[in-house]
This record gives structure tokens, sequence and C-alpha cells, in this order.
């Protein structure tokens, strides 16, 4: 099963969540209408809001809100983005220039800053204080995620629990909502809210793990980046975490400097000792452990079609190549 499989199935409700987008980034400002323009054309895999269409629908929502709530999910998404290349000053994404290398630091932050703004006022606009709850809560544990990362740039002392942390809140917090959010526009009642945002904060937990084996093992044009963008950035990720734990004391003296230096000089070096040590091989593991998990969280609700599609975003989640 491939995600473009899962995307054709809610293809629909998709163009719906697209018009949307376009409608709510509209501004009188032209900066902000080339940069959203640029945002829009770049694409991306709209993985949230399909997850929060598919949660929706698996416990039997059958309204049109869950086109706007997913269309806020995708903008505290690209906010985020926005702000992490300014932040990692990355210059591609998804194979193409980010909207800081384009227009400025400035730009993209203050651009970041509308599109934040914007969700809110579309959370508003639902009156609904438990999503407007979830949303904000979300929100906030995202930029808590962002400041934890930010603490643990260029630090080798950063060990698993502490690398977990930090991708649960960044990543697995805004999978969480939009499933959540899913299961509350299906009234389906406390105990399922809880098991579908189980769903998405282990499903968000495995898709970050895999995007950290691909920075080490990904084809460049495929996965839209450069291979060791992390490293360069100085991002403590498991992949390197367990090379220095179980490689040899000279790699992990030379993943640490790595680290710590940010440069690629090494990276050759570093690429072997995180293939010898198996460090790949065990963040697959750990990936593919929180995808059996949150498929098992599914297992509250019950048996239909868009339910199978969950298991198999799940599937996809660890088996990705880009």
């Amino acid at each position: 099963m491939t995600i473009d499989a899962i995307r054709a199935y809610i293809a629909d409700d998709l163009r719906a969540v697209d018009d949307v987008i376009r409608n709510r980034l509209l501004s009188d400002v032209a900066l902000i209408r080339q940069i959203a323009d640029y945002i829009i054309g770049g694409g991306g895999k709209r993985l949230r809001p399909a997850l929060l269409i598919l949660s929706a629908r698996a416990c039997g929502y059958r309204g049109t809100a869950h086109h706007e709530l997913a269309a806020v999910v995708e903008f505290i998404h690209t906010a985020t983005l926005l702000h992490d290349d300014v932040v990692d000053e990355s210059g591609l994404r998804r194979g193409q220039a980010t909207a800081n290398a384009l227009f400025g630091n400035a730009a993209a932050v203050l651009v970041g800053d509308f599109v934040y703004s914007r969700a809110f006022q579309m959370m508003v606009s639902v009156k609904n204080m438990k999503v407007l709850r979830v949303l904000a809560d979300a929100t906030n544990v995202i930029a808590e995620g962002e400041v934890l990362q930010l603490m643990n740039c260029r630090n080798p002392d950063l060990d698993e629990d502490g690398y977990l942390r930090v991708i649960r809140y960044k990543t697995a917090k805004l999978f969480e909502a939009a499933t959540r959010l899913g299961a509350i526009l299906g009234g389906v009642g406390e105990q399922a809210e809880d098991a579908m945002a189980a769903y998405g904060a282990h499903l968000g937990t495995a898709f970050q793990l895999i995007d950290d084996v691909l920075d080490y093992s990904g084809d460049h044009a495929v996965i839209g980046k450069n291979l060791g963008d992390d490293l360069a950035e100085g991002k403590t990720t498991l992949p390197l975490i367990y090379a220095m734990k179980h490689g040899t004391y000279e790699q992990a003296q030379l993943v640490r400097r790595a680290i710590q230096g940010g440069g690629l000089d090494e990276l050759s070096a570093v690429l072997e000792a995180i293939r010898v040590s198996g460090a790949l091989d065990y963040a697959r593991a750990q990936a593919q452990a929180e995808s059996r998990t949150a498929c098992e969280a599914l297992e509250a609700l019950p048996r239909s079609t868009y339910g199978d599609y969950l298991l198999q975003l799940a599937d996809f989640a660890v088996t990705r190549t880009f």
C-alpha cells in the first residue's frame, strides 16, 4: 500500500481541504500571498490532514467540519516548518529551496506567524471548546519540543529517552492532535478518543524515527534533502546515539566530534560507523514497534474501510523511502 493509494481513497476530502487552505491563505499583503503560493505549490504529503480525515470517517463522522480542522492542522505544521528552516538554516526541503532561502529569514518567520495566527482564527470559528483545547495544547507542546531540540543542538550526550521526548513533543504531538480531533468530530466518547490519540502519537513517533533513518540512508533525489543534513545541523538522532553506544571507542569519538562540530568532513566515516554498529536496523526496529502499538490502539474502534487505511498508513510510515 502506498501513500498515493491512501490519498486516492479520500481524494474528494483532500481536494476540499486544499480549497480551504487556498482560501484561508488569502491576504492583501503581497509578500504573504507570494510565500503562501510558494508553500502550496511545494505540495507535501498532506499526511496530517489525511490522518484527521481518516480518523473522523473511521469514527463515523459524515459532516464537513473536518475539512476546516484538517487545514488548521496543516497550517500549524507549515508554520512550524517555516520557523524550523530558519532556526536550522536549512536551504532545501522536499527537493526545493526553502522559503527562508528564497525570501529571507525575516520574511519566513513573519509569514510563519501569519499562518499560525490564521490557524487560531479558524479554530475559533469552529466554536468547540474541546477542539480549541486540543489544538492550543498541541501547539504549546510543539513549541516546547522546538526549544528542547534547540537546547540539545550539538549535544552528543543526549540519550535515547531524551531523544524520544523531543520527537514526541515536536513531531508526534500534532499527529496525536489530528487523530484525537477526528474522534471528537465522530462523537465516539472519551475512551475511543484516547485510543485514537494513542494511535496518532505512536504513528508520529514511528514516522520521525524513519525520517531520522533516511537522513543517513535515503536517496537525496527521493527524500528531497541532502544526506547528513541532521548531522550538519547538530541534531543528535537515534542512529548517532546508537552508534556511539555500540560502536568502537574510536567510532564513538568520531561521531561525538561530528555532532559537536557540525561539519560533514567525516560524513563517510560517520555513515560507516552507523552501518557497522547496526544503528539503522535498531532505529527501524524501534519504529516498527511504535507502528505495532499504534495499530493495537485501533482495536478500540469498530472495523471499517477507513480504519483499514489507518492500519495501512502505520505500515507506510515504517516502509517508506521518502
